[in-house]
């Protein structure tokens, strides 16, 4: 039976929960971003965007319930023979993760507020303007939201590529202590 808090050797329910549903909102969050800009103007792009803008706070809110359930329970360690570069690229990689998961809503909501255009969460409340409208501040965000989107693909690759690689290739566990 799963535990629901996490092991020396494998990740708990509340940790593969998080893991799976954020892994799946933030891919298609990212494909989503790429197909909306490349819409014309209209409103079918406007209610993608607004899709975006919900679905980016709800990323926002489980990042950081998320952090908050990483910095109170234990992490399962990686393999003892495993080599020190790949621990660190194992740790780099999973840091660069966390702070794209909180970097890239903000930049969001930035932009929208810079763009004087308000984020809503499915109609239920109103994200308060982070800025006043700025039209520098807003094309720097959008710039800074694209390429961090960028960055966040390709970290996204390299993550899944070094997971399967351990898995098909290596032929340890450490794919297998974050599936259910």
């Amino acid at each position: 039976m799963l535990q629901l808090k996490n092991t020396d050797v494998r990740y708990g329910a509340v940790g593969i929960f998080f893991h799976w549903v954020m892994a799946l909102l933030i891919i298609g969050m990212l494909a989503l971003g790429l197909y909306m800009t490349s819409l014309p103007v209209g409103t079918q792009k406007f209610r993608l965007y607004g899709l975006h803008k919900e679905f980016g706070v709800m990323i926002l809110g489980l990042v950081v319930l998320r952090i908050s359930w990483w910095l109170f329970n234990k992490v399962p360690q990686l393999p003892y023979d495993m080599p020190l570069w790949q621990k660190l690229a194992a740790h780099g990689a999973h840091f660069a993760l966390y702070m794209l998961m909180v970097f890239m809503p903000i930049t969001g909501w930035l932009m929208s507020s810079a763009s004087g255009f308000p984020v809503s969460f499915f109609g239920l409340f109103v994200m308060p303007d982070l800025i006043v409208p700025n039209e520098y501040l807003r094309v720097l965000m959008a710039q800074t939201h694209e390429w961090l989107g960028y960055a966040f693909i390709a970290v996204i690759c390299v993550h899944v590529l070094a997971a399967l690689q351990h898995h098909f290739i290596i032929k340890d566990d450490i794919l297998k202590r974050i599936l259910p």
